[in-house]
């Protein structure tokens, strides 16, 4: 967040240089293409939900997570392995740098609301053009909600009120995440609430504001869920008020984020296996055992068969050595362990954000809790279970005969329903949006995850929330110092709020 403070400096000083140039001076030299000084309002919106799709990064120092393809949350919910460098699936990678998301898509939502509430800007072509003002700061809203979420439930406390004012704030304080929290369901309430019509530059739902508000419902609902533990009465509160708000009633509404059959906006998969021709990741062993031993059969979607004929998952978090003895092969080609199914590699396979069966497990869950009905109610929630698993069976083109559901793994089990419920929906998410398998996970214990024999974190553990980034030490020290007092140690086994029941 600080990293660009001196790219600040160089730009406000600029602005201030170019405002004392008169006309004609010196034409369009200091005219810069890369900073108009009208910016786009659509421009910054595509750009914003184009970074939904943005890659992991790695450096040198830390890693620069994306969102819905960041590889962490996979490899901590063990649904694919590594196959070449091994440190993250154990644990070695501590520090995950969100300075991309603040100053890229939170910066560029912030600008969209300020240009359409400023009274100087609002009417403008490049502003007003792009939809009605209430509109535009409605889905900023929306969506930075989303982002916020995304980071304090990676990080926990972040700066969030005091975030993104420039200079006027260079070293924000770190909010409280349930501060962070009561802010977010009020922001995703308000703004659904006034939005009533679609926005230019919006891929993700075309300018649908119906869209927009079930992403906002959708949001909230899951939000909800993380209070299960810590304060299960608000969360029973704002899940009901998601769910009377409209969240996915179908697989036709399921939220995905679409890749292109063109290189500059393709599937972070594919580029891996046909561009880079990397195969770094397979799918787990972890995730291939389980669906063998329910016989589900969506596992010829999840994985590919091997050079045997066989779908054998990556041993999970073995050392580089160890794994140099098995062979991912190529798409042509098998190897030893089974790759990623071609449904989640293609060019442009989407990957999804929310899905229809999600929303399913999550309202079997809500019943089970008794949040819904106001007393744990096993006859919904297995009802409301089965759907949830026939949603996603359906989502990927298959079907289960009647003797799948009988099974003693799957058929609703009172005793066991939440593990049931919560390991259905992990298998659900399968190269999805992991952030909110890994939240499940942390706030449930399930599925039932053992952590690789060789991790190299502190305590051994599957990590638990994700480190700040090396310039909170260096440039904002005071609220660093701050925060980890209140918070806890910047390590991987620290618990963020809401998993501290």
């Amino acid at each position: 967040m600080k990293k660009n403070f001196k790219n600040y400096i160089i730009i406000a000083t600029s602005i201030v240089l170019a405002a004392g140039c008169k006309p004609g001076d010196f034409g369009d030299i200091n005219v810069s293409p890369n900073a108009p000084d009208k910016p786009v309002t659509s421009l910054l919106l595509t750009s914003a939900e184009r970074y939904i799709g943005r890659t992991t990064a790695v450096t040198s120092t830390a890693t620069a997570p994306g969102i819905i393809n960041d590889y962490a949350a996979k490899l901590y919910t063990q649904q694919i392995s590594e196959m070449l460098y091994t440190s993250e699936s154990r644990y070695n990678t501590k520090i995950y740098n969100y300075t991309g998301i603040y100053n890229s898509p939170l910066q560029d939502l912030t600008l969209i609301i300020k240009l359409n509430t400023d009274a100087a800007t609002k009417t403008l072509p490049h502003v007003a053009n792009n939809g009605s003002n209430s509109d535009q700061i409605a889905v900023a809203r929306i969506l930075r909600a989303f982002y916020f979420q995304n980071i304090t439930d990676r990080w926990g406390d972040v700066a969030y009120s005091e975030a993104l004012q420039g200079l006027a704030k260079p070293t924000p304080k770190f909010d409280r995440q349930k501060d962070i929290y009561i802010a977010l369901f009020k922001e995703l309430k308000e703004a659904a609430a006034s939005l009533t019509g679609g926005v230019a530059g919006d891929f993700l739902f075309n300018g649908s504001a119906a869209r927009w508000k079930t992403f906002a419902a959708t949001i909230r609902m899951n939000m909800a869920l993380r209070l299960s533990k810590v304060d299960p009465a608000w969360g029973k509160t704002e899940f009901n008020l998601a769910l009377a708000a409209g969240v996915i009633s179908s697989n036709a509404d399921n939220i995905n984020y679409v890749f292109l059959k063109e290189s500059a906006n393709e599937n972070n998969i594919y580029y891996n296996y046909e561009v880079a021709k990397r195969y770094d990741y397979a799918t787990s062993n972890t995730m291939v055992n389980a669906l063998k031993a329910i016989n589900d059969p969506r596992l010829p979607v999840y994985a590919d068969k091997n050079n045997q004929g066989q779908y054998v998952g990556m041993p999970y978090g073995l050392t580089q050595s160890l794994a140099g003895a098995y062979t991912s092969g190529n798409v042509n080609v098998p190897g030893s362990v089974s790759l990623i199914g071609k449904a989640f590699r293609s060019q442009d396979s989407p990957v999804s954000i929310y899905t229809y069966a999600e929303t399913l497990f999550s309202k079997a869950e809500a019943y089970k809790l008794g949040w819904i009905t106001g007393a744990p109610d096993d006859a919904q929630a297995a009802v409301t279970y089965l759907a949830a698993i026939n949603a996603s069976m359906a989502q990927r083109g298959v079907t289960a005969d009647a003797s799948y559901f009988l099974q003693p793994d799957v058929a609703y089990n009172p005793a066991t329903a939440v593990k049931q419920i919560i390991t259905q929906k992990w298998i659900a998410n399968y190269m999805g949006y992991a952030t909110e398998t890994w939240s499940d996970w942390r706030r449930t214990g399930f599925p039932t995850l053992v952590p690789t024999q060789y991790a190299q974190n502190l305590g051994k553990q599957i990590p638990v929330r994700q480190c700040y980034t090396l310039d909170e030490q260096s440039l904002n020290k005071a609220n660093y110092n701050d925060v980890i007092a209140i918070q806890g140690p910047d390590e991987l086994n620290t618990k963020v709020w809401w998993n501290k029941p």
